[in-house]
């Protein structure tokens, strides 16, 4: 049989791929749907299948079936295939069992008691449970950075973002830190000289859902495959063929929802996009968790608040809200382009955010490669927050640091990704605009078919197959380059 390794491979990873989806669809479940009765034995679940998976992943037969078909005769894509085998068989194979099961189990304690411990603004509870997390995340980056010879933080790092470093992040941040302050403070200036007026609810959550369904179908969401719920925490899960996105609704604010499903959207897109054509192959996956975020970002920030898109939606919010003063053309696009440095990340301005991700990359970093302890994190936080947004959170670790999911599960290394992807979309938004001259007069008139068409040939429909920096390369025709996100937020504020 040609190839014969290779097709073993192959077959291995399109069963691990059917075991990913109902891991996807269970965590999408446990989120959403399940009663809080059900968590013990759901984490449990899940625990066992992530073990299951791992047992597959590191067989002694796999190294030797990856051994074997770098002799084989592979074509470019079955190469790209065979480096990507390589990746998750190396994360994988570093870890012993018995740690995968414990931070899986110790994941799901922390995150359900959070649910309850946030609203409560419990951190002596939440600190306890966290703890234990950040002690199994500790022993898996210290047997990670081990074998890649590198800190603590950058092999956890890999993980979510491969190829990028700490080295790098910290050039890439420097460079946001020596102007982001000053535009930020100039763009607040500039905005009070004229005053707004605060949209007035009630809006209801049946009319809120129908207007984040009506941009879903704007933004090209095929409903045959996937399906719009509500969280704690907006997300968006399951798999290609079935895709999970979630918001939250407050009846006193209708913006932060309905942005929080066009940004899920564009998650939801990017997933609905990749290659179906490499069915379960890792190829066929998302390249990295910030190519991933530049796509929702793309969504919400460069296109969903831009002034012709914002237009677009306004009948669509008079209809179900009626006309009122807040929703006069020029006050409703000020709202929605508005800076306001305020404690919450995920309702941030897209020119504070990038402090807020700092802040947080910055602490998780010296937690993880033990320079601080979880008992440090409050005053680190407002220290950090005083200092980029001039707000205390002294006291208040609701809107704090236990204001995010991604610790509870020790996703550490997965904040970067944010601000990463922000840089990405500005610079695939530029490369679009010159792509497409017409492109703002399309999305007045609504025909987004182009811009879609753009993105499926220039990042959805690769899948994995070029590393990071040659997808960006390929698609803009320069790597990754803060100067388009600088431009990008002093020509549409400043």
């Amino acid at each position: 049989m040609e190839n014969k390794n290779y097709q073993q491979l192959s077959r291995t990873f399109l069963r691990l791929s059917r075991f990913s989806h109902l891991s996807a669809i269970a965590s999408w479940d446990m989120f959403a749907m399940m009663p809080p009765g059900g968590s013990r034995a759901r984490g449990e679940a899940l625990a066992e299948l992530s073990v299951l998976q791992h047992q597959i992943l590191t067989d002694k037969k796999m190294a030797e079936w990856l051994r074997g078909a770098e002799q084989e005769d592979l074509n470019d894509l079955e190469q790209a295939n065979l480096r990507e085998m390589q990746r998750h068989y190396q994360q994988a194979a570093l870890l012993p069992e018995a740690l995968v099961e414990a931070k899986s189990l110790a994941g799901s304690r922390c995150e359900h008691a959070w649910r309850s411990q946030r609203p409560a603004n419990d951190w002596d509870g939440f600190s306890e449970n966290l703890k234990e997390v950040v002690k199994l995340s500790r022993e898996e980056a210290a047997i990670r950075a081990e074998a890649k010879g590198c800190s603590r933080y950058d092999a956890l790092l890999d993980i979510f973002e491969p190829d990028m470093t700490s080295a790098r992040l910290d050039a890439l941040f420097g460079d946001l830190r020596s102007w982001l302050p000053d535009l930020l403070a100039r763009a607040v200036e500039k905005q009070e000289r004229t005053a707004l007026i605060t949209p007035q609810g009630p809006f209801p959550v049946a009319q809120q859902r129908e207007l984040g369904l009506e941009a879903m179908r704007l933004l090209g969401f095929d409903f045959d495959g996937g399906r719009l719920d509500v969280s704690a925490h907006p997300f968006c899960g399951g798999v290609p063929e079935d895709v999970r996105i979630t918001t939250r609704y407050d009846e006193n604010e209708l913006f932060s929802a309905l942005f929080g499903v066009i940004h899920e959207t564009g998650h939801a897109r990017y997933e609905q996009n990749l290659p179906r054509e490499w069915p379960g192959q890792p190829v066929a996956l998302a390249r990295s968790t910030a190519i991933h975020e530049s796509q929702s970002l793309f969504f919400e920030m460069q296109l969903g608040r831009s002034r012709p898109f914002l237009k677009l939606l306004l009948p669509q919010v008079v209809s179900r809200f009626g006309q009122q003063p807040a929703f006069e053309e020029e006050n409703y696009l000020a709202w929605n382009q508005r800076v306001k440095p305020g404690f919450i990340r995920v309702d941030a301005d897209e020119v504070s955010y990038p402090a807020h991700v700092v802040l947080r990359y910055e602490i998780e970093r010296a937690l993880i490669d033990g320079d601080i302890e979880v008992d440090d994190i409050p005053a680190l936080w407002d220290e950090k927050m005083q200092q980029w947004l001039g707000i205390s959170t002294t006291g208040n670790y609701r809107d704090g640091c236990m204001q995010d999911i991604h610790w509870t599960d020790g996703g550490f290394g997965y904040f970067p990704s944010y601000t990463l992807g922000a840089m990405y979309a500005a610079q695939l938004f530029q490369a679009a605009r010159q792509a497409l001259p017409n492109l703002d007069a399309s999305i007045a008139a609504g025909d987004l078919g182009a811009l879609f068409d753009w993105l499926r040939q220039s990042v959805w429909q690769h899948g994995s197959r070029f590393t990071t920096s040659q997808l960006m390369i390929n698609a803009t025709g320069d790597d990754l380059n803060p100067r388009y996100f600088r431009e990008h937020l002093t020509a549409r504020y400043l």
